[in-house]
């Protein structure tokens, strides 16, 4: 299923330069061909709880996933 643009998404890897974890949530706001990864990327970007940008990072395309029932969210803090 293609997500749509500005969707929410959760994250199905840890991407430790921005601190961010597999279970992230974040939004899908742009998508791109990426040319240094084999398949097409996309643009996520996660906020904080206050709503403050955290980081916009560029991934595979198969990298986010739409939330399910069964998601549950946490808090945590940044190790940065």
């Amino acid at each position: 299923m293609a997500v749509e643009l500005f969707s929410d998404v959760t994250l199905t890897c840890d991407i430790g330069e921005y601190d961010l974890r597999a279970g992230d949530i974040g939004t899908l706001v742009a998508r791109h061909v990426v040319p240094d990864i084999s398949e097409n990327g996309c643009s996520v970007e996660r906020f904080d709880t206050i709503g403050d940008t955290v980081a916009v990072v560029t991934l595979p395309a198969s990298a986010p996933r739409l939330p399910t029932p069964a998601d549950r969210p946490a808090v945590r803090a940044s190790s940065a």
